[in-house]
């Protein structure tokens, strides 16, 4: 049986975001940040979450399973929902949609570096078109209203074609609310290291908030990249997919406190309610696989998880998801 389309209603949407370094923010994460995930990541002390990513063009033409990735509940409040595209018509059509059913917060990802996005024009390739981006921009920013899109960016194309300064400062000049910079190129992907030190530079040429994103894989990470560069607020991803308490880490960093390593019992506290949002909210079979991948990143540092990961390849119920769990994280 072939999907519907269905795209549902935004709760009630808050008139401002926070920027400031004690509310960090979940990255659009592909695959990832659903619904579930994101309820987890606010538990912790998500500020702000971010959609996935989500199609322009798959909304106007109402594709099924595009609504799927806009589910939400109203304590899944601030969000923003990422979309995607090259073509301004598009872009604007869909934000106008989401208006339309309350969603009020938007981004566009000028980052992603996965070919497929990039053969459309679209992600990271905008960079190597400022003049539609900036078409894109205006006209996003003309259907949802000044200050309620971000733009999520890269340095460049390649090290010989960085743009991330100009376009910065166009999009501000245009609207936006903040610009997000993953400080790489295009085609960097996520090889070598992120060059945090553009942010500091970028940072003092803005006067719209600045989001750090690249390379937060923890709490301290985050803290660090906000006391060198003066940035707004940081957004963790690969940070957050290997444990959501990153973010309760952070604020603990902020008051001055000592984060301690996840013992088991609160690692075995963060599966099995990440297994019952997901039950809840995520009903098929779907969410069950999506958790036989997310379990090992969440107890790697504990011995066994190769056996783990195996004995997960082969589970293919709740039932049994929770038995592995109550023999590899006894109460």
């Amino acid at each position: 049986m072939h999907k519907a389309f269905f795209l549902p209603e935004s709760p009630a949407t808050p008139d401002s975001l926070p920027f400031d370094r004690e509310h960090p923010w979940l990255a659009p994460l592909a695959g990832y940040s659903d619904l579930p995930f994101r309820l987890l990541c606010r538990q912790y002390g998500a500020a702000v979450c971010v959609t996935e990513m989500v199609s322009a063009k798959g909304l106007v033409y109402r594709s099924p399973g595009t609504g799927e990735l806009l589910q939400s509940l109203p304590e899944d409040q601030p969000l923003v929902v990422q979309l995607f595209g090259a073509e301004a018509s598009f872009l604007q059509r869909a934000v106008e949609m989401l208006r339309d059913v309350g969603y009020g917060w938007f981004d566009l990802n000028m980052g992603c570096s996965v070919a497929k996005v990039l053969k459309q024009g679209a992600g990271a390739a905008m960079l190597g078109d400022v003049p539609n981006a900036l078409e894109v921009a205006r006209a996003m920013l003309q259907a949802a209203g000044p200050g309620r899109v971000g733009f999520k960016i890269r340095l460049g194309l390649d090290s010989q074609r960085h743009v991330w300064r100009d376009l910065s400062l166009r999009l501000q000049d245009l609207g936006a609310g903040w610009i997000t910079l993953h400080p790489r190129t295009a085609r960097q992907g996520f090889g070598g290291e992120a060059a945090h030190e553009v942010l500091a530079e970028l940072k003092q040429a803005l006067d719209i908030p600045l989001i750090a994103s690249g390379d937060l894989f923890s709490a301290r990470d985050g803290l660090r990249v906000l006391e060198q560069t003066g940035v707004d607020t940081v957004m963790y991803a690969r940070g957050a997919m290997h444990g959501p308490a990153i973010f309760d880490d952070h604020l603990r960093l902020c008051r001055g406190e000592e984060p301690q390593p996840p013992s088991p019992a609160a690692l075995r506290a963060m599966v099995l309610r990440h297994m019952e949002l997901a039950q809840e909210l995520c009903p098929g079979r779907a969410a069950l696989w999506k958790m036989r991948s997310v379990v090992p990143r969440y107890v790697r540092s504990l011995p066994g998880v190769k056996a783990l990961r195996l004995e997960l390849c082969r589970c293919t119920s709740w039932e049994g998801l929770h038995e592995l769990m109550d023999r590899f994280l006894p109460e």
